[in-house]
C-alpha cells in the first residue's frame, strides 16, 4: 500500500534536500521525541538559528517528517512501498535511504506511542436482562405495560469492571436494535472497509 502525500505535505518535506543528511537524521530524532513528549518551540528556534532559516520552515520540515513516519508506521508500510511513496518527492537516493532507515528504526516505537495515545474505552463483558410486565394497577384494572431492564457489565482496559442499568420499553429497544443492525451493515460496505484498513 502506497502512502498518498498531499501537496502541502510535499511542500513541507521540500525543505529536507536543502540540509545535510545529519540534520535530517536529527529532525527524525526530534520528530519521534515530539511524539513522546509534545512539541517544543525552543527547539525549532535553535535549529533555525543554526541553519540560518526561519523557525516556521524548520517546524514544517519536522512536522512533515513526523507525519510521514507516523502514517507509514500506522499503516505498517513495507520497505518497498515506503521507498515508492517517497520517490514522488524527487529526493536524492541518499536522502531516500536515510528516510527509509529512519522509518525502519522507529516504526515499532512509533506504533507503541500511537497505541498509548488511543483512548481506552470500556468494552462489553456481560449482559443480564429481565422482562417485566405490569398487568394491572389500582387505577387501571386491565393494562399491559412491558418493560425491559438490562444490566450491562463493562470492562475497562485496566481490568476494572462496572455496570450500567438501562430500562426501556420494547418499541424503543426494537428501534435501537434496528439502528445497530444498520450500523453493522454499514461496516460491511467497501467504503467503511477502506477507512478501517487505514485506521489500523
Amino acid at each position: 500500500m502506497l502512502l498518498v502525500l498531499s501537496d502541502e505535505h510535499k511542500e513541507h518535506l521540500g525543505f529536507l534536500p536543502e540540509v545535510d543528511s545529519a540534520v535530517v537524521g536529527e529532525f527524525g530524532r526530534i520528530a519521534v521525541e515530539f511524539l513522546r513528549k509534545g512539541t517544543n518551540p525552543k527547539i525549532y528556534e535553535g535549529a533555525a538559528r543554526k541553519l540560518s532559516v526561519d523557525a516556521e520552515t524548520v517546524q514544517h520540515g519536522v512536522e512533515g517528517l513526523m507525519y510521514l513516519l507516523t502514517e507509514s508506521s500506522k499503516l505498517m508500510i513495507s520497505e518497498v512501498d515506503f521507498q515508492d511513496s517517497v520517490l514522488v518527492l524527487g529526493f536524492t537516493e541518499v536522502l531516500n535511504q536515510l528516510l527509509l532507515q529512519l522509518y525502519l528504526e522507529n516504526r515499532k516505537e512509533i506504533r507503541h506511542i500511537l497505541g498509548e495515545l488511543t483512548p481506552s474505552l470500556p468494552h462489553y463483558h456481560n449482559l443480564e436482562w429481565r422482562l417485566d410486565v405490569q398487568l394491572a394497577s389500582r387505577a387501571l384494572r386491565q393494562q399491559v405495560k412491558p418493560t425491559v431492564t438490562m444490566k450491562l457489565h463493562l470492562e475497562e482496559s485496566g481490568g476494572d469492571k462496572n455496570a450500567k442499568v438501562l430500562q426501556t420499553d420494547p418499541a424503543t429497544l426494537m428501534h435501537l436494535i434496528q439502528e445497530l443492525e444498520k450500523a453493522l451493515a454499514e461496516l460491511k460496505t467497501t467504503h467503511c472497509r477502506r477507512i478501517l484498513r487505514n485506521i489500523k
